[in-house]
């Protein structure tokens, strides 16, 4: 019996220690490298039901052109940071009935749609949207289109930061693009190497094809990116987008970093001071002849699609407009 009860205690011995392992993997580091370009975390980061383009309590730029397109609307996809920005553009063009949304999702029929970078790439070569609003595409995105001999036009019609995000209590402030690469490349480990305090660097990637991991591997360069497994004690540093962050860091717990000694402010953007300065585009395809989808990246450019390019929280492509009149 005493044998016995030994047998069981050491069994529940051993599966608390796996259980207690397994909460510390998940909390150190499977929580922390989240792939936060997946459905569940676009979810939680942008709110798909807040940014409609017709509902009465939309947190939209809310401007209703006197340009109106009807008949074959093009069929509007993109990026989860993008998405208040095209339902915007819906808002401003579109009938009110173009959008039906229900239980969480667009309709088949919508036009407007959110897949999120990578099925939007998906969507635009494959004909199921007509513009897609998005940063770079990765080379696997490019190659997907060509190989249905889809020859994809990138027009730029704003510009956004390539921001480098760390904790609020970190000292670091600032740091140089070379030091940068340096992280992602695993020169540097420590963040005492570069003026911080004497603890391990977490270098947090995003998923392949994401907008912003084919953005960071362009700042990379030639340079090539280590994959980050050490993680479990380190202080973390992540990227992204400024507009994407920007709420994160509103609410305290991170703030952005500063490259070679500027901060990435949307003045900085506009007057190019700011070392990485990301295009964002309308993508189409270049055998689309649609009137409507002329007419309506015509408009995107003009000052009234500017301005909610602007007010939606990106620096025009343009000069910068006047804000929209209450």
């Amino acid at each position: 019996m005493k044998k016995l009860t030994k047998q069981l205690l050491c069994i529940g011995s051993l599966s608390a220690m796996f259980l207690a392992f397994d909460l510390g993997i998940y909390h150190c580091f499977t929580k922390r490298c989240t792939e936060t370009e997946s459905a569940e975390f676009q979810a939680k980061s942008v709110e798909v039901s807040a940014y409609l383009p017709f509902d009465a309590d939309s947190a939209i730029v809310r401007h209703r052109s006197e340009v109106q397109l009807t008949g074959d609307l093009p069929v509007m996809d993109g990026a989860a940071a993008l998405f208040p920005m095209y339902s915007a553009f819906a808002h401003a063009l579109y009938p009110e009935d173009s959008c039906p949304y229900a239980e969480g999702d667009f309709l088949p029929e919508s036009a407007v749609q959110f897949r999120n970078t990578g099925d939007a790439y998906r969507a635009i070569a494959d004909g199921t949207a007509d513009v897609i609003f998005c940063a770079r595409p990765a080379e696997y995105q490019l190659q997907y289109a060509a190989d249905r001999n889809v020859e994809l036009v990138f027009q730029p019609i704003g510009k956004e930061a390539f921001v480098f995000v760390v904790n609020s209590q970190n000292p670091v402030n600032t740091l140089t693009c070379q030091q940068v690469r340096g992280i992602y490349s695993g020169e540097y480990t420590n963040w005492s190497q570069l003026g911080g305090e004497n603890t391990p660097i977490a270098a947090l990637q995003r998923i392949h094809g994401s907008g912003s991991q084919s953005v960071m591997e362009s700042f990379m360069g030639e340079v090539p990116m280590v994959k980050d497994y050490d993680t479990f004690l380190g202080r973390a540093i992540g990227f992204s987008f400024r507009y994407y962050v920007e709420g994160i860091v509103e609410k305290g717990g991170v703030k952005l970093l500063s490259l070679e000694g500027i901060a990435p402010t949307a003045e900085n953007i506009r007057n190019g001071s700011y070392p990485v300065v990301s295009e964002i585009y309308a993508i189409y395809r270049k055998d689309d002849t649609s009137e409507n989808l002329a007419q309506l990246l015509t408009w995107i450019m003009s000052d009234e699609g500017q301005r909610i390019v602007e007010e939606t929280g990106y620096v025009p492509y343009t000069a910068a407009p006047v804000t929209f009149s209450e």
